[in-house]
Formats: structure tokens, C-alpha cells, sequence
């Protein structure tokens, strides 16, 4: 599986983790950065994180921030994006399986590392269930 990456100055430490840990497990990743903990805007790296995913739906989309809620909120401008914030593995499980989510979002102040493992691992081995749910995932772009 092929992932986009991006952050925030308060995710800095996460998202370098993140890398690692989806490199190890065999995946391809594109860090698009900030690479320091100076002070930049979540927008910036969410719509930038957003329009690659767009350009490759086969691609998948990780955001991080301090609470994972402002990069949740700067992605789901973006129509065809499906950001989930998520707190837990359950929480990935039923975002790729009921909204066939396309951006995996988190906040460093809130997860660990363990469980952000946790939620990765979810959200990979998660696929959309279809069905009863695509009508409702049709529903969510506003014409």
C-alpha cells in the first residue's frame, strides 16, 4: 500500500514514527513533511496531503496533529476526501469498512505510539464493506 504522510509542528515526533513503522511493515511512504518542530498551519500540509491522494485513489492518506481534529476539518474540505479522525483500532476498523475512508487522521497529543500502531494495523487490514454503506458514502458529496 502506498501512503502520503503529512503533519503538523505537534505531530513532528508521531509522524516520524509513523514512517518508520509503515516502512518496516513494507509499504511505500511519501513524507511530505514539515521536517522541523517550528511553528507552521495544519491547512497547508492537509490540502497538500489531500490533492495527491486525489491524484491517485489507490493511495492512502495520513495526517497527524496535536489532536488530529484541525487536519480532520482542513481534509474534508476536499471533495472525494473521507477523512476519519480515529481514537482506537475500532474506530479505523469502521471508518475503511462503513465509510470507506481515504485519509487515516490522529492527533499525538491524544494516541501513543502503541496505539497508533494499533490503529494503523486496523486501518491497513480494513477494506470497505460496501453494500448497504455506498449509497450512504454517495451521500456525503454535496452537488
Amino acid at each position: 500500500m502506498k501512503f502520503f504522510i503529512a503533519t503538523d509542528h505537534a505531530g513532528i515526533e508521531l509522524k516520524d514514527y509513523t514512517v518508520e513503522l509503515l516502512k518496516q511493515k513494507g509499504h511505500e511512504v511519501i513524507d511530505l513533511g514539515p521536517f522541523t518542530t517550528d511553528r507552521v498551519d495544519y491547512p497547508d500540509y492537509a490540502h497538500k496531503l489531500c490533492e495527491e491522494v486525489l491524484d491517485d485513489e489507490r493511495t492512502q492518506g495520513i495526517l497527524i496533529c496535536g489532536s488530529g481534529i484541525g487536519m480532520s476539518m482542513a481534509a474534508n474540505r476536499h471533495p472525494g476526501i473521507r477523512a476519519a479522525l480515529c481514537h482506537d483500532a475500532y474506530t479505523a476498523t469502521v471508518a475503511r469498512g462503513h465509510n470507506d475512508a481515504n485519509v487515516l487522521c490522529f492527533g499525538e497529543r491524544i494516541v501513543g505510539k502503541g496505539v497508533a500502531e494499533s490503529i494503523i494495523d486496523a486501518w491497513i487490514a480494513g477494506s470497505f464493506d460496501g453494500g448497504r454503506h455506498c449509497g450512504r458514502v454517495e451521500k456525503i458529496e454535496i452537488k
